[in-house]
């Protein structure tokens, strides 16, 4: 855990304690919290906004339930994140991977180009669509969340050299898939240029 992140898990672990006793406010504040973090998360494992919703409403409805029973040898935002990630896999499991939508909207910092940076986004997110869902989970909470190799392996209950390997491979992947998916829209774009 960085410096950084000190006073937020202080401030989550008092919003879990209030909810250890009952405390609804310190639910809906954590609530708020977090709701953004996890739809990109859960968007690694889904795109379905039903679904992400419904594995977010249960997510917090077990993080309500076992509050009191969170015994500290992780953040706040790591248990968090591993109830999300299994009600996730759980939701996967009922629901089947259907149709990816493209209606998640993203909440990163703009560019000084929005075409651009739709662009940029769009192109990373094909890329990470051909990555396996483990994969693409790691790079989410490792990049995107900014969680260590610890961490990760404690949401995904897994080795920390699981969590290595498929960050090593899903790297791999990448490296050979995104200048053909670059190349792809450059393709594209100048045809789009070209039309009267």
């Amino acid at each position: 855990m960085n410096d950084a992140d000190i006073p937020a898990d202080a401030t989550d672990r008092v919003l879990l304690q209030r909810m250890s006793t009952g405390d609804r406010a310190a639910l809906a504040t954590l609530y708020r919290s977090y709701h953004g973090r996890l739809c990109r998360f859960l968007s690694r494992l889904s795109r379905r906004p039903d679904i992400i919703e419904e594995v977010i409403n249960d997510c917090f409805w077990i993080a309500w339930q076992k509050a009191a029973d969170f015994r500290g040898d992780s953040r706040v935002s790591t248990w968090i994140m591993g109830i999300a990630y299994r009600c996730g896999l759980k939701a996967l499991r009922q629901h089947g991977e259907e149709a990816v939508e493209d209606s998640i909207a993203e909440e990163r910092a703009p560019a000084d180009d929005p075409d651009e940076d739709r662009e940029l986004r769009d192109w990373l997110s094909k890329g990470l669509e051909r990555l396996s869902t483990d994969q693409r989970v790691v790079v989410e909470l490792v990049y995107g969340e900014g969680h260590t190799l610890d961490d990760v392996a404690t949401i995904m209950q897994c080795p920390v050299g699981t969590v290595k390997a498929r960050l090593f491979h899903a790297r791999v992947k990448l490296r050979n898939v995104l200048p053909a998916l670059a190349e792809g829209s450059v393709a594209v774009k100048e045809r789009k240029d070209q039309v009267p």
